[in-house]
């Protein structure tokens, strides 16, 4: 599984306390946590896009990129179409049964040079699932709508905008399914909803060592045992 994620200056937006992002990053950890035996990567876009994290079963370092994630690090813009090949290219060469892309945003594709719908093709090509996931209230919501000199970003009600019918159409090429999610609730039921569908067997390997501890207590037991006889024919020593 690559988890996909928005990183534009909108994903500052206040409609999700305390925003979008936050609660974004939030919800996923929680899904990581419970593929306990998944490998999982993370990828993130903006106005470009780059691999957070490769894939891996060690969640503990997935969950530490996820909590890192920030706005700001990547040019602006929301390149939906770089993201996905991003994913979908560290997924290519995986003998998985299930290869599933987990792609959230809160815009339209709006910058990038590899088209939405071609990334569409080539993860339909290596049998890559996309699910899709527009997060944003609807009508209007309190974001960034310009940034100062200094980098701080100045927030005014702007109009929420998602391409819909866009991420409608990756997940339905793919077989995967398009999800809009606009409360935190609503959020955590649809990454819930994905790890039910996602289940695939697996035959799992577990190594047990055994060591013998039992040496200490014995130990003990000899010394108590030997301060018992001491006391019973000495101190407690009784007379016919």
């Amino acid at each position: 599984i690559i988890l996909v994620m928005d990183l534009s200056s909108s994903m500052l937006a206040q409609d999700f306390k305390p925003d979008r992002l936050e609660v974004s990053k939030r919800v996923a950890a929680d899904f990581v946590s419970k593929r306990e035996f998944d490998r999982i990567g993370l990828a993130v876009f903006a106005g470009e896009a780059f691999t957070q994290c490769p894939l891996t079963t060690d969640h503990r370092v997935v969950n530490e990129f996820l909590a890192g994630l920030k706005c700001g690090i990547l040019e602006d813009g929301t390149a939906i179409g770089m993201g996905l090949a991003t994913a979908v290219n560290r997924l290519q060469d995986s003998e998985a049964k299930s290869k599933v892309v987990i792609l959230l945003t809160d815009g339209d594709n709006n910058a990038g040079y590899v088209k939405p719908l071609t990334a569409a093709e080539i993860a339909r090509e290596f049998n890559v699932k996309a699910y899709t996931i527009g997060v944003g209230s609807r009508g209007k919501a309190l974001a960034p709508v310009s940034r100062r000199s200094d980098g701080r970003y100045i927030f005014g009600m702007a109009s929420v905008q998602i391409d819909e019918a866009l991420l409608q159409e990756i997940s339905r090429m793919t077989d995967g399914r398009y999800y809009r999610a606009t409360s935190a609730e609503g959020l955590q039921n649809i990454y819930a909803e994905i790890d039910r569908l996602e289940k695939t067997e697996i035959e799992v390997t577990s190594i047990k060592r055994y060591n013998e501890e039992f040496h200490t207590y014995a130990l003990w037991g000899l010394v108590f045992l030997f301060f018992e006889l001491l006391l019973r024919f000495l101190v407690f020593r009784s007379i016919p």
